[in-house]
């Protein structure tokens, strides 16, 4: 039998306070006889027709486990509230929602925010990122389509640079060991995963001019563009992409390299491919903890990435180009 709304509790009681009788009332309004004495009994102490307060739905969670929830973050950053809601046991016995678990962190001061920001555009950032928009916005997708599309990306054992949320104390920061992919995407192509050998730790942990020349250019993107002549190649403004060694190559070669606006990570469709590779690597069970399984779980999960996803990426630069115009040069969604 549904509830009395509130306009016809105050009806109900109207009609008492008039001299119907509560079996008139629970005809008139189709409810028990005893839902009107109730309701009557309600308004003589304490003079409104409106519901008490309830104490709402018992907590799933006990003070000591809440605890618990806090500390565990504290102590892994990278572990994801979902994960923290599997494992945990609340009070009615069963794991509860990702949501409860974000709220306990939450009230114990802790922020869901990504390890680290990108850089902020100055007005000749932006100049140059929306000169470069609108020099390519009438390119349809075919033009799009003889485009590959590079880039390096770390990835480490916790985590992939700014890809996974991380539950911190603001002012610190969390890394590890990692391994510095290099991919490339185009229309039903995909090159990589090339994982740089000989970055060990300390100043020398870095790719340069030299390991990108042997290790990607000679091996993968040469041999791509003898079979490919028509197509341009894209890597971004890092410095072993600019040093002049790199470019003799390219230009020897007879590759044509697309000019590319500094600071425009969000304009390089194979972002979108990283975030993907993460997304597998985030299914591996059980973690990687050490740099080779990390090597193994990285290929495997390049592996298991749908070929057809680089077409879609590539398909949505024509978009990409009118969403930087839309935000005259900043940073736009993707």
């Amino acid at each position: 039998m549904p509830r009395l709304t509130s306009a016809e509790r105050e009806r109900a009681i109207g009609r008492l306070e008039a001299g119907d009788t509560p079996e008139a009332g629970a005809a008139t309004f189709q409810c028990h006889i005893s839902t009107i004495y109730r309701l009557l009994q309600r308004f003589v102490i304490t003079g409104s027709t409106a519901d008490a307060e309830r104490s709402g739905r018992t907590r799933v969670t006990t003070p000591r486990q809440d605890r618990h929830i806090f500390r565990s973050h504290v102590a892994h950053p990278f572990r994801t509230a979902a994960e923290t809601a599997r494992t945990v046991i609340g009070t009615h016995q069963a794991p509860f929602s990702r949501q409860t678990a974000s709220r306990r962190l939450r009230f114990r001061g802790l922020k869901n925010c990504r390890p680290a920001r990108g850089p902020v555009l100055s007005v000749r950032h932006r100049q140059a990122r929306l000169h470069w928009a609108q020099g390519l916005l009438n390119w349809n997708n075919v033009r799009w389509q003889k485009v590959l599309f590079s880039d390096e990306s770390r990835f480490c054992i916790d985590h992939a640079d700014g890809r996974v949320r991380v539950w911190r104390r603001s002012g610190y920061r969390w890394g590890g060991p990692s391994l510095m992919l290099w991919g490339a995407i185009g229309h039903n192509q995909v090159l990589g995963p090339v994982i740089f050998q000989g970055l060990g730790p300390g100043p020398g942990n870095c790719v340069t001019a030299q390991r990108y020349m042997d290790q990607v250019l000679h091996p993968h993107v040469l041999p791509f563009f003898q079979a490919h002549g028509n197509w341009v190649f894209q890597h971004d403004n890092a410095r072993p992409h600019t040093v002049r060694a790199t470019q003799d190559l390219l230009h020897r070669s007879g590759i044509q390299v697309m000019p590319w606006p500094a600071l425009s990570p969000d304009m390089n469709p194979i972002e979108q491919f990283w975030d993907l590779l993460q997304t597998q690597l985030n299914r591996v069970v059980p973690r990687p903890t050490t740099v080779a399984d990390l090597d193994r779980a990285v290929r495997q999960a390049w592996t298991n990435i749908p070929r057809q996803a680089s077409n879609t990426l590539v398909r949505s630069m024509h978009r990409r180009c009118q969403a930087v115009i839309d935000a005259n040069g900043g940073h736009t969604r993707y």
